[in-house]
């Protein structure tokens, strides 16, 4: 087998031919597309524009919103370029920009929902003392400490990756992933397993911890308070814990199917999951927050409001 330390491009090897009927695929997706950009972009402005909405949750919120776009700007023109082409190939420098974009996606958005049950911990445990150990200051420490972190973190996986000889260029997967280019590797990988066992251990155990912490206070408090108490929690908490699931469902059948065989599961079925995490989270948190949440749901139905009297007044 000839070592390729030079490798130009990448072939995705999860494409099926499906005919005419890919235009209907790329219809459905370029619309998902839309909606997801729409409804993320249309909070994130909701939020910055209502200056009710300047609040820690909400700033978390926001900077979640940002990262949807992020992450789904990083797979969907991707895909729907691949679903019109006949040839399904990928420039190396782009199969790893895009390995970067969905892995530090993954990271920014689990990171984020910690930061966030530990916020809802402070509001709900700690009412009296919310304002001032969640100031804005720490606000922005926070969000600039979930990107940094998570840019650096797998700056450090990739400059490893990048650097091994590959004995193949086929990778069984609908878009580029970070540990089937690895597994194609023909020199030792300890090192790369190294790291990316203790880069598993900080994705999961750093964001799980204080997730863990928070929830098992709020609960207490939940137990053993009053009445509003407990609908304040429900009311802020059950968007968070909904997302949390949902995210970590996704993410563990990802991790699942390209460590494991996961032949026994149907082509079909293993597509749609794979991209699970990446197409659902992006669709869900805005919708879910947008409807759950009181003070963002009244913000976007003033903004359409004044918006259609303005354009009342323009016909008028």
């Amino acid at each position: 087998m000839i070592v390729n330390s030079t490798l130009s491009y990448f072939i995705l090897g999860a494409y099926i031919h499906v005919g005419t009927v890919r235009y209907l695929y790329f219809t459905l997706t370029a619309l998902l597309y839309v909606v997801i950009v729409f409804v993320n972009l249309l909070l994130i402005v909701v939020i910055c524009m209502n200056r009710s909405l300047h609040e820690p949750m909400y700033m978390f919120l926001c900077s979640l919103f940002v990262n949807e776009l992020y992450g789904s700007s990083g797979l969907f023109p991707f895909l729907l370029t691949q679903i019109l082409s006949d040839i399904h190939t990928v420039p190396a420098s782009f199969c790893y920009l895009q390995v970067f974009c969905v892995y530090t996606y993954g990271n920014v958005e689990f990171t984020n929902l910690a930061v966030m049950s530990y916020d809802r911990y402070l509001a709900i445990c700690c009412p009296l003392q919310y304002h001032t150990r969640m100031t804005f200051n720490k606000v922005v420490i926070f969000i600039a400490s979930i990107w940094l972190y998570s840019f650096v973190k797998f700056l450090i996986t990739l400059s490893l990756n990048i650097r091994l000889p590959l004995c193949g260029n086929i990778i069984n997967s609908l878009y580029c992933h970070n540990y089937l280019i690895v597994k194609l590797a023909c020199s030792d990988i300890e090192v790369n397993n190294i790291y990316g066992i203790f880069g598993v251990i900080l994705t999961i155990l750093v964001p799980l911890l204080p997730i863990l912490f928070s929830y098992m206070k709020i609960f207490h408090v939940c137990f053993s308070g009053s009445k509003q108490t407990r609908q304040k929690a429900v009311s802020t908490c059950t968007p968070h814990l909904a997302s949390l699931l949902n995210f970590s469902f996704g993410c563990c059948f990802e991790i699942l199917q390209s460590r494991f065989d996961a032949s026994a599961v149907p082509s079909e079925l293993r597509i749609i999951l794979s991209l699970y995490f990446l197409i659902i989270q992006p669709l869900l948190n805005p919708v879910m927050y947008g409807l759950q949440m009181s003070k963002i749901r009244k913000a976007c139905i003033q903004l359409f409001c004044s918006k259609m009297l303005t354009d009342c007044g323009d016909n008028l």
